[in-house]
């Protein structure tokens, strides 16, 4: 039990592994066989020795009552944060029939979890310390017309750092926006060439021009117009309609060109959105807000650079849902990790841009516990609506985190759909949920019920990530 006095769940469990193969690796170790002097206390501590292949045994043990979310120790060389151990460990307590039994910890458990809980007071009372002193600089800097830097992009808690020489980052972020402009212009051009020769000659041209025109876009320090010119270059010749979603990609494109160009003229939040979609870093500046933020849903996407962790959180009190980024080097999974159905007390801060959505985790002030709270459902003509207001906002928007209140998991035709219990409206899944297991585990919860489903809804369709039962009952991640 945590202190908490509830056991996971192995949803719970698995919602932490950074991979596929993790999770089919921990699934083999969650069985007693591999495991010596294993234990746990109600505390929040489990720990043991898992019989290794080569160079085991190895030591693990896990915390999962760390206010900043679970944390694990291993003896083995993985480099994957939770590694198989950690998350194999984890599932064998979760089957609460005794395997890990509650016992006094060894020696060698206790002096990790002490030094780790002792190292993260220090680093909380010197965070406290250094925010003053930050803030009351910034203040200053503020006040003399000059700007406060972003955190870096793994930084998962998106504090805020102190620029030593004001006066030249405002010359470099000058500098940076004489590129982008440059990069946007040259771009817009190249656009209208493509145009003007006809989409079809983007079919003979093939993917390499879209990659030197990335290549440009990277040069002129734009990595969200360089992003966009590959997914163009991945579109041509991607399927029968290939030429109508080619030139949608470029209108939007094109629009994003002239937001740049014409931001100056912009309302300030839809500035900021064109400003992020360009690639310019963004400090979280909106006031910290406290609540009991319920874990919706947490999932990766991975590219040849970067691993992105979304973690969706849904304010209890407030009634507000906001997103968490975590990023990672390619291969390694992002550090922020949180338990899906679990609320966590803790403070967000919002970025700027439309809509508000994106924010930063700041000070929690205990682990993730328990809650019987749902999010607040609409229906699924609602949640058309709300996509379609937030594309005003963000004309770039893919979708938006919305959650179904009794739909019911259908067919149609080759592909399936979330419909309202009434019968009158629903939902068309995206294509790519439809080949995951997420699906049947979706189709085996409701049972022809209706049920509760969070998800993204975008001009795709909408796409599941966290199920509730019609009756009592934890989330379920379709992950």
């Amino acid at each position: 039990m945590t202190q908490q006095g509830v056991r996971w769940t192995a949803d719970q469990v698995l919602a932490l592994a950074p991979d596929a193969a993790s999770r089919e690796a921990a699934g083999r170790l969650a069985t007693a066989g591999p495991w010596s002097e294993v234990g746990s206390t109600d505390g929040g501590t489990v720990w043991g020795v898992c019989r290794g292949g080569g160079g085991g045994p190895y030591r693990t043990v896990v915390d999962v009552a760390d206010a900043s979310g679970p944390t694990c120790t291993c003896g083995c060389p993985s480099l994957r944060y939770p590694c198989k151990h950690a998350l194999g460990l984890l599932l064998l307590w979760t089957g609460g029939d005794g395997a890990v039994p509650e016992c006094e910890p060894p020696a060698w458990a206790e002096r990790w979890v002490t030094g780790r809980r002792e190292d993260a007071e220090a680093a909380a009372g010197t965070e406290t310390a250094e925010t003053g002193a930050a803030g009351a600089e910034a203040a200053g800097t503020e006040a003399a017309g000059t700007e406060v830097a972003a955190g870096t992009a793994g930084d998962a808690s998106g504090s805020v750092s102190r620029t030593r020489d004001p006066v030249a980052a405002r010359r470099r972020a000058e500098r940076r926006a004489e590129r982008i402009t440059a990069g946007a212009t040259e771009l817009e051009q190249r656009l209208a060439d493509l145009l003007r020769g006809g989409l079809a000659e983007a079919e003979q041209t093939g993917y390499a021009w879209w990659e030197e025109t990335a290549a440009r876009m990277v040069d002129a320090q734009a990595p969200g117009l360089a992003s966009r010119v590959r997914e163009l270059g991945s579109t041509a010749s991607s399927g029968p309609d290939w030429p109508v979603r080619l030139l949608e990609e470029c209108a939007l494109l094109h629009l994003l060109d002239q937001g740049w160009l014409r931001r100056d003229r912009l309302p300030q939040d839809l500035a900021a959105t064109v400003r992020t979609r360009v690639g310019l870093p963004a400090t979280a500046d909106g006031p910290a807000v406290r609540d009991q933020w319920l874990i919706l849903a947490q999932y990766d996407s991975v590219d040849a650079r970067l691993t992105t962790r979304r973690v969706w959180l849904y304010g209890t009190e407030t009634g507000r849902t906001a997103l968490l980024l975590s990023y990672g080097a390619a291969g390694r999974a992002p550090e922020l990790t949180l338990p899906v159905g679990l609320s966590l007390d803790a403070e967000l801060s919002t970025y700027p841009g439309g809509g508000r959505r994106r924010a930063a985790l700041g000070k929690r002030f205990a682990p993730p516990a328990p809650v019987e709270i749902r999010p607040k459902g609409v229906t699924p003509s609602q949640a058309l609506a709300r996509y379609g207001r937030a594309l005003r906002d963000d004309p770039w928007l893919e979708s938006v985190p919305v959650t179904l209140e009794q739909v019911v998991p259908v067919p149609d035709g080759d592909s399936w759909q979330l419909a309202d219990a009434s019968g009158e409206t629903a939902l068309p899944l995206t294509p790519a949920f439809g080949n995951r297991a997420g699906l049947w585990r979706l189709v085996a919860l409701s049972g022809g019920v209706p049920v509760q489903v969070f998800g993204e809804c975008g001009h795709r369709g909408f796409t599941p990530l966290t199920a509730w039962p019609a009756g009592p009952g934890q989330a379920v991640s379709l992950n």
